[in-house]
C-alpha cells in the first residue's frame, strides 16, 4: 500500500523507512487505526475502508498534533515525523489525556534523532489543546440549545 500511496497517488508524506513495519515512518490510518502501510498489501484494503495519510490530517497543518509538533520543534531531520504524528493522533483519539506510560506504549515509532522527550511533550500539549477545544464546543452547544429554548 505504501508504494500505491506514494507513487500512484502522490501522497509522499508517508515515508519508506524499514519495509518490515518496525520503524513506523509509513504509518497511516485505516478507519482510524494506525497501520504500517509498508506491509499492508493494497489488495487487502476494502473499498469501504477510509485511509488517511499525513496529507489528510489537515489541509493547512492546523491539526492540534501538527501545531504542537511545530511549536515545540519536535523534528530534527523530520523523516519519521509524519508516521509519529499519525500514531500520536490515533493515540489522542483513543486516549484524550494519556499518561507517560500510555504514550510510551503507543509510540512504537523509531526516531533516529531521539526526539522522544519532545514527542511526549507535544502529545501532552496537543491533548490540552484538544480538551480545551472540546470544552469550548460543548459550551457553545449548550449556549445554542439555551438560546433556542428562549
Amino acid at each position: 500500500m505504501l508504494w500505491v500511496l506514494r507513487e500512484q497517488l502522490g501522497m509522499t508524506g508517508t515515508k519508506y523507512g524499514c519495509g518490515i513495519a518496525l520503524c513506523g515512518a509509513c504509518t497511516v490510518h485505516i478507519d482510524g487505526v494506525p497501520t504500517r502501510s509498508c506491509v499492508r498489501p493494497a489488495s487487502t484494503v476494502k473499498a469501504a475502508e477510509k485511509i488517511v495519510t499525513i496529507e489528510g490530517l489537515s489541509k493547512d497543518g492546523t491539526h492540534p498534533v501538527q501545531k504542537a509538533w511545530v511549536a515545540l520543534d519536535v523534528p530534527q531531520c523530520g523523516f519519521c515525523q509524519s508516521g509519529m504524528i499519525m500514531t500520536a493522533t490515533a493515540l489522542l483519539k483513543a486516549t484524550p489525556n494519556p499518561s507517560d506510560k500510555q504514550i510510551d506504549d503507543a509510540m512504537t515509532n523509531i526516531c533516529r534523532c531521539g526526539t522522544y522527550n519532545r514527542v511526549r511533550t507535544a502529545i501532552k500539549a496537543a491533548a490540552k489543546e484538544m480538551a480545551g477545544a472540546k470544552k469550548v464546543a460543548n459550551a457553545l452547544n449548550i449556549q445554542h440549545v439555551n438560546a433556542g429554548e428562549a
